[in-house]
């Protein structure tokens, strides 16, 4: 029996188009009969995922070019910020710190002055006249208070070029400060475009595999069915093999006749226009299957077999990077899925991100650790939840409230605009069902 891929609530939310995003609320939800409207989610068309794609596309490319462009400002601001730059804080702190030098010699003439004046009150003669003593001392005193009003005019110059200098530094920060949003806002926007690539991929082939064996059974959303990764660092090297794990678990009441993992491995360079998955290797390995396996940089792994209610399965991973992979900045997908030989079948509503950097051969990845898949708001309790609903809506909390509400510049709300719109929705992508002649 052929396989019909889950799609959860979020998958639709991420595939309509942007207006229909925007009018989610309980209202909107009391007004749609919530039949019609889970159809209506649950079966998203390819020209639906086609636009989501697109939207994304944009999205991505516009993130791509404000990090460019920031990079551009960045490198002219630090410059103009350097000594000797043509920045008006660089311009003062360098008046200011000519004017602490001058201060500063001011006073060492002036306290050398007084070492003078003392001399010459100590070396007059016992003969000396009351009015030499008199002269002598008349000196000392106004070149002592002139070294004093230098000491003063000196500590105020001194703090001034401080605070100069210190404006500089705040200023050097801020603007690496801002780089980093357009640099996240790239990555964030790179992860939504693979997720809405994936989606489009997906669900064209499942058309294709509909027309060659028509209708399966429906799916549904199984959240107690997870993947979790451990030991997957969140720095890889060039030329460098890396293992880590895989544990599927079964945490439901039901006993899934087969379980699939699913794997998706995304990477660009560090400019995020060039993909460089190319040069990515994956292998597994399972208990029942211990020999090492390839597979696609999209696949599932059908080496998990079956998983009574409460158990887990392991599955071993090895991704290799040529010695000629670019550095850049890499995304994993991961989840499973299930069927069963009565024709119920279902799996993981959402997706596991995790994030990683990749750096060119012969580097130092310094200290790693293992990375932490993104959380992203579950469509409801089962993943069926209608669009609108209280339960079934992603929550505006996190990334996208906070994107909601930022006071960032305006190349970065281009940049990151529509992948917030989209949203952490769209990585609960169309995943890929199998053929099972055994189902």
């Amino acid at each position: 029996m052929k396989i019909r891929r889950v799609l959860a609530t979020a998958v639709a939310l991420a595939v309509t188009t942007p207006a229909a995003l925007l009018s989610v609320s309980p209202a909107y939800a009391d007004a749609k009969p919530a039949a019609q409207t889970q159809e209506k989610q649950s079966k998203p068309t390819i020209e639906e995922l086609e636009e989501a794609a697109a939207e994304a596309q944009k999205a991505y490319d516009k993130a791509a070019q404000a990090k460019a462009a920031g990079h551009v400002e960045l490198e002219k601001t630090l410059d103009a910020l350097s000594v000797g730059g043509t920045h008006p804080l660089a311009v003062a702190a360098a008046a200011a710190e000519q004017a602490a030098k001058d201060a500063a010699a001011a006073k060492t003439a002036a306290d050398q002055a007084v070492t003078e004046a003392k001399a010459a009150l100590d070396a007059l003669p016992e003969d000396a006249t009351e009015e030499e003593k008199a002269a002598a001392a008349t000196a000392l005193s106004e070149a002592e208070a002139t070294a004093a009003t230098a000491a003063t005019a000196k500590t105020t110059a001194d703090a001034a070029a401080a605070e100069a200098g210190k404006k500089v530094d705040d200023a050097r920060v801020a603007a690496t400060s801002d780089y980093a949003v357009l640099v996240k806002a790239a990555e964030d926007a790179l992860a939504v475009k693979a997720a809405a690539d994936a989606a489009l991929a997906k669900a064209i082939e499942e058309a294709e595999e509909g027309e060659e064996g028509g209708e399966g059974e429906d799916c549904e959303p199984e959240p107690d069915l997870t993947s979790k990764v451990t030991g997957l660092p969140d720095k890889l090297v060039a030329g460098t093999s890396t293992d880590f794990s895989l544990r599927v678990t079964n945490g439901s009441d039901r006993h899934m006749d087969k379980v699939l993992a699913f794997i998706s491995v995304h990477a660009t360079d560090t400019s995020g226009l060039k993909d460089t998955e190319k040069f990515f290797r994956l292998q597994w390995s399972t208990k029942s299957a211990p020999k090492w396996q390839n597979a696609d940089a999209d696949d599932y792994i059908d080496g998990v077999g079956a998983l009574k209610p409460g158990t887990h399965a392991d599955v071993k991973l090895r991704l290799t990077l040529d010695k000629a992979t670019p550095a850049g900045n890499g995304v994993a997908f991961f989840a499973a899925d299930f069927f069963n030989e009565d024709g119920s079948c279902g799996g993981a509503p959402d997706l596991d991100m995790y994030e990683f950097d990749v750096k060119a051969a012969g580097s130092k990845p310094g200290k790693t650790e293992d990375v932490k898949p993104s959380t992203t708001p579950r469509p409801g309790n089962t993943g069926t939840a209608p669009q609108g609903s209280a339960s079934g809506t992603p929550a505006a909390t996190g990334s996208l409230a906070a994107t909601g509400s930022s006071s960032a510049t305006t190349s970065i709300a281009l940049a990151g605009g529509a992948a917030v719109l989209l949203g952490a929705a769209a990585v609960f992508v169309v995943r890929r069902r199998k053929t099972s002649s055994d189902a």
